[in-house]
């Protein structure tokens, strides 16, 4: 436990806190001087979380909420009333910046108690809510509280707090797609958004896009691994001038090239309507050589601040022109371009360690001889000599 007065962190110590008697022991931070609460990775019943309520409720500078994966093994029925109880004791919690209700296995069937924390506090400003296997319904519960609460913000005349939602591998789908474009477009200072593999498709990734485009002053848009298409992409080329000061974009494995087409995405980039990029991740996603040319050509006047771009597993040859050029313009202003996917680049190196290893001789002891055991059983002997006159000088 971190002994930080401000800190209470159990975190990762695979605790199973059943009882109120179980958990009572960690609660011994003062909750008046508590900033943080770091619960992740331990597995939590109702009657624990009922005890960690009741200590949250009497923090009085809580900043971070850390609860993320703490239900692993529990049953299906007790994580509603645990979840409830943790997230109504922290409704009030003005101080509130961060919350993380992330790898819980909710599913649809458990949103439900999240929903009066959602809408009604609107302190906190980073809520990360990724892989809970929502679903489209789930989804849509959570976007829906949060429609409400920037309604709520709306009419006390006051702006919403929050500025990061992280909402990934959730299978959102195109279900809860055009719900999250309105609860993102509500929510207009956002300045990080992650939705990455939530199976979207065209249709779902165009509202999508358009009700972030109200986020004006977006900084990091990760939709990493959903499929946009021509339709999506077409929808997305058209609002990326609403994020003049996007710094990192990913559209990495979301479809945005057609075979033997430039994705409308790519000239927009090269149009100056983004110009603070530094991270632009565009792997696995059709482009060929006609996108790299164009990339080449662009690059330094209208990405001037791009310092890393990663194209990998696309449909270009790593001597390619376009590549070529773009990997000299990116090495002269101290930035990388990736064309191998860094994960299989350890591998490899993992690979060749190996085989290094294997290529050592084996360094193998010769038979001993005759001579070596004839040497031994004299040493032997000449010890046990010496251990018997010793032992007969102490009886004398």
């Amino acid at each position: 436990m971190a002994s930080n007065s401000k800190i209470l962190s159990l975190h990762g110590k695979v605790l199973k806190l059943n009882t109120r008697a179980d958990v009572e022991p960690y609660l011994t931070a003062d909750p008046a001087t508590l900033e943080e609460i770091h619960f992740g990775g331990n597995t939590i019943g109702v009657e624990a979380a009922l005890a960690i309520a009741d200590y949250l409720k009497k923090t009085e500078v809580l900043k971070v909420a850390d609860f993320a994966d703490i239900f692993t093994g529990r049953l299906i029925t007790e994580i509603p009333q645990a979840l409830s109880a943790i997230c109504d004791a922290l409704v009030d919690k003005t101080s509130l910046v961060e919350i993380n209700l992330s790898d819980n296995a909710f599913g649809g069937r458990s949103v439900d108690p999240m929903v009066n924390f959602l809408t009604n506090n609107r302190s906190f400003q980073i809520l990360r809510l990724n892989n809970n296997g929502l679903g489209p319904e789930g989804g849509a519960v959570v976007a829906n509280a949060l429609i409400q609460s920037a309604l709520l913000s709306k009419k006390a005349g006051v702006p919403s707090n929050l500025r990061t939602v992280i909402c990934g591998r959730n299978r959102l789908e195109d279900g809860s797609a055009p719900v999250w474009g309105e609860a993102l477009k509500a929510h207009g200072l956002l300045t990080r958004i992650e939705m990455t593999q939530n199976g979207i498709k065209p249709d779902g990734i165009s509202a999508l896009v358009r009700g972030i485009a109200a986020c004006t002053g977006l900084v990091h848009l990760n939709l990493q691994d959903n499929t946009f298409g021509e339709k999506g992409s077409l929808a997305a080329a058209e609002v990326l001038k609403s994020w003049p000061l996007l710094e990192t974009l990913n559209f990495a494995d979301c479809v945005i090239g057609q075979e033997g087409d430039v994705s409308p995405i790519v000239p927009v980039l090269l149009s100056g309507s983004n110009t603070k990029l530094t991270v632009l991740q565009l792997a696995n996603n059709n482009m060929d050589s006609q996108s790299f040319a164009l990339f080449a050509e662009g690059i330094q006047e209208h990405l001037p601040a791009l310092k890393t771009f990663e194209v990998f597993w696309n449909e270009v040859e790593e001597d390619d022109e376009g590549i070529v050029s773009l990997s000299g313009t990116m090495t002269k202003r101290g930035g990388k371009l990736v064309i191998t996917d860094p994960e299989e680049e350890e591998d490899e190196d993992e690979e060749e360690e190996e085989k290094e290893e294997e290529k050592k001789p084996e360094v193998i002891a010769p038979a001993p001889t005759k001579d070596d055991h004839k040497d031994a059983t004299d040493a032997l002997t000449e010890l046990l000599g010496k251990v018997s006159i010793s032992s007969s000088s102490h009886k004398a």
